[in-house]
């Protein structure tokens, strides 16, 4: 991913990536996406782009393993996810899903993170601290608590499955208030291409609908032209 595509990709939402993934590949049926409805902290941020850095965490009881062990895992968790090129994103499955108890994001976790490099997070547990947290770190979240629990870390850099959707460590997240989507990597190359095409093609629906005097006779017009400007 260069520069030019990275920041297009920041200017565009979610349902915008997931829709040019479908006209780079000529067809619909591209099922990538997170499944249900997620919460964001910051839902008028731009959205998250990077490679994931991943991991899996619990809370709901505390860990059968050793405090050392414990805090070893933590800390190398933290070396994973301050590694890899940037730019990078969080995401992190909390294996009580649906049940999740504890929330790992908060405002210092989300600090430190950011600290470190990374752009944002995508994780189907709880986040907490809302107001506090960095606005330019979005967390887009399974829901919002209180309590951290027994939250730890169980395992880093496997790959995770968030809201349906399987993330692979360095897979091409976009994320935002309405979920995410992992981008593929054969797409990458023609995505910026495929983003102009999707919103050129929009417009030939957009610009009559939101002027004076449309009515059907005018999105008959509009809607041929952009039918054939899809095929």
């Amino acid at each position: 991913m260069d520069d030019e595509l990275l920041s297009l990709m920041r200017m565009v939402e979610t349902p915008t990536v997931c829709n040019a993934i479908e006209v780079a590949q000529g067809k619909r049926g591209f099922d990538g996406f997170t499944r249900g409805t997620v919460v964001s902290s910051a839902p008028t941020a731009r959205p998250v782009v990077g490679y994931a850095r991943t991991a899996k965490i619990a809370a709901a009881a505390p860990s059968t393993e050793g405090p050392a062990v414990i805090k070893a895992r933590r800390m190398d968790y933290y070396r994973h996810m301050a590694s890899g090129d940037p730019p990078s994103v969080a995401v992190v499955e909390d294996m009580d899903y649906p049940h999740c108890v504890g929330a790992f994001w908060g405002e210092i976790n989300a600090t430190v993170h950011r600290g470190l490099g990374l752009c944002g997070v995508l994780t189907n547990g709880v986040m907490r601290d809302l107001g506090d947290v960095p606005e330019d770190f979005p967390m887009i979240a399974g829901s919002v608590g209180p309590s951290h629990a027994f939250v730890h870390v169980e395992a880093i850099g496997v790959p995770v499955s968030v809201f349906g959707l399987t993330v692979a460590p360095g897979d091409l997240v976009h994320a935002d208030r309405h979920g995410a989507v992992v981008v593929p990597p054969d797409i990458i190359p023609v995505l910026a291409a495929a983003i102009e095409k999707l919103r050129a093609t929009e417009r030939l629906i957009l610009e009559p609908a939101r002027q004076q005097g449309f009515d059907l006779a005018k999105f008959e017009e509009a809607w041929a032209r952009f039918e054939a400007a899809r095929t």
